[in-house]
């Protein structure tokens, strides 16, 4: 299988150079909204894509809306109707020709939040045109190109003239979802036998909540598969990546996977080519666990239910640092001892455009150019490494390119999501054993791994590995109930041993007693 991987990277890089690129993140908190629906037990939300015109995120409660929602009829906003008519007057505009006229429930619409779809492919202007004069409060575009999966983006004026329309009569929230959003919100009251029932649009919710996104993380699709590739801004807070940074402090390693010497604990692993993938790339590995602190324990629980995989399959945060020069070649995220599903790298700091340092999936299976994620300060990037049958993905293969300033420096926090939820060997002993050292688990158990499997295979390694570790404890137990027996037993035997002495010193005092009296009496005669 090293083989196979080192044929597929060195094939990846050669077709990756000189190749232009999509680049991400091309969405901003700026125009991130939320709609929110359910009560206080259980809430649902989904993200949004603001409209470039119409009210901004910016604008606060002016921006903010509570309302119903209702489907747009016809659903399309045109249906039957003919959006390009030819008894229409030549004379109009194309903006004006496109105007297919108020939704035939209008009566419904007024007041509440408006869901049309583009699958008739009128203008974002054009549809906030249909919705401000049916009477809507605000506008949903589902987003229904079959090939964009979840992308989403915000919506513009196409011309001058709707330019100028929108800046005098679109007084209403515009925004996009996705089409699997769409179905969400249409479906978010249905069980098993209201199909036909959420298509007339009755398990909608009966209101629902639009408000900006602000710091509130929110997602951004890049690839829809083959490898799966989305990114999640403000997934961290500021604080956040600067207290990662500041546990990693003075614990970094330099990386040398020329080494024949695999660290399966840490997925720190050889390089398959013996050339060196890592180029001047620092590295730690910070063993917290079940037993972190809360900054841990937060953004866990966060990572937890944004991506909804459960806490205890994650690995902990393996922090990486790059300076100017530092370069990671394509390579794979594979372990052999522990499959991992998913990784999520996190950008912790900024870096300027011009100064590289981009992370690049060089071979989507899309067929569309190249994947490029700048760094930004939060923004997690996440792909999977296996398909939906849990089979190794082999366009996952990604690379750092290179830093290019004189002083520039990136870190990155990678966190890795396993197949299997870890055993309490991982999660608890582990980091028990490392918390003395700052979270920096000493080689020894890393070589100790190694040699199991080069005596025992992976599969019955991995097993003795976990009964070894847990043993730990019961070892640390029994030498504590040794120490605190021996100590009891020592403080019992210390008062008889003081006595004794006093019981001869007091003969002694009689003896010498008796004696004097002795030899006054004698001398007395």
């Amino acid at each position: 299988m090293m083989l196979l991987h080192m044929m597929l990277i060195c094939s990846h890089a050669a077709q990756a150079s000189e190749q232009s690129y999509r680049i991400f993140p091309q969405r901003t908190s700026k125009e991130a909204a939320v709609v929110e629906w359910g009560h206080s037990a259980i809430i649902s939300a989904l993200d949004g894509a603001v409209a470039t015109f119409g009210p901004q995120t910016s604008q606060g409660a002016n921006f903010e809306v509570e309302t119903g929602v209702v489907l747009a009829d016809p659903i399309d906003g045109v249906g039957k109707r003919s959006k390009n008519d030819e008894e229409q007057d030549v004379s109009l505009s194309d903006f004006e020709r496109d105007y297919p006229g108020k939704l035939k429930n209008s009566d419904q619409v007024y007041g509440n939040m408006l869901i049309m779809t583009d699958a008739a492919g009128l203008s974002g202007v054009t549809m906030a045109r249909i919705a401000k004069e049916s009477g809507a409060a605000a506008l949903m575009v589902v987003n229904t190109d079959q090939q964009t999966g979840d992308f989403i983006y915000s919506l513009e004026p196409e011309s001058e003239e709707e330019q100028a329309y929108a800046d005098k009569h679109i007084d209403i929230p515009v925004i996009m979802v996705s089409l699997q959003a769409g179905n969400v919100i249409t479906t978010a009251t249905a069980d098993e036998n209201d199909t036909k029932d959420a298509k007339k649009g009755i398990s909608l919710p009966e209101r629902i909540r639009l408000y900006a996104g602000g710091d509130r993380p929110f997602f951004e699709d890049a690839i829809s598969s083959g490898p799966l590739v989305y990114l999640i801004h403000n997934m961290l807070t500021p604080e956040e990546c600067d207290e990662l940074l500041r546990m990693a402090e003075g614990k970094y390693e330099t990386v040398d996977d020329t080494k024949g010497v695999n660290n399966y604990l840490e997925n720190s692993f050889v390089d398959p080519e013996k050339g060196g993938g890592a180029i001047n790339v620092d590295r730690t590995y910070l063993w917290n666990g079940g037993v972190a602190g809360k900054t841990i324990k937060d953004i866990d629980e966060r990572m937890s239910q944004v991506m909804a995989f459960p806490v205890e399959h994650f690995s902990d945060f393996q922090i990486n640092k790059f300076v100017s020069g530092s370069s990671y070649k394509p390579h794979y995220d594979i372990n052999d001892v522990n499959g991992i599903m998913a990784t999520v790298t996190i950008f912790l700091n900024d870096v300027p455009e011009d100064e590289g340092g981009e992370l690049v999936y060089s071979k989507p299976g899309d067929g569309g150019d190249p994947i490029m994620i700048r760094p930004k300060k939060g923004l997690a990037v996440v792909h999977h490494n296996t398909d939906e049958n849990y089979q190794f993905d082999q366009t996952t293969v990604q690379e750092e390119l290179p830093l290019t300033g004189n002083s520039s420096v990136k870190y990155i926090a990678k966190k890795f999501v396993y197949l299997n939820p870890q055993a309490p060997a991982y999660r608890i002993v582990l980091p028990l054993i490392a918390m003395p050292f700052g979270g920096k688990l000493p080689n020894f158990f890393s070589t100790l791994q190694n040699m199991l499997i080069e005596t025992f295979g992976i599969e019955a390694a991995h097993g003795y590995f976990v009964k070894i570790i847990m043993m730990i404890p019961m070892l640390l137990l029994f030498l504590i109930a040794g120490v605190v027996s021996n100590f009891v037993s020592s403080n019992m035997k210390q008062p008889d041993q003081s006595e004794k002495p006093k019981k001869k010193t007091t003969k002694k005092a009689d003896t010498n007693g008796k004696s004097n009296g002795k030899s006054r009496s004698k001398k007395t005669n």
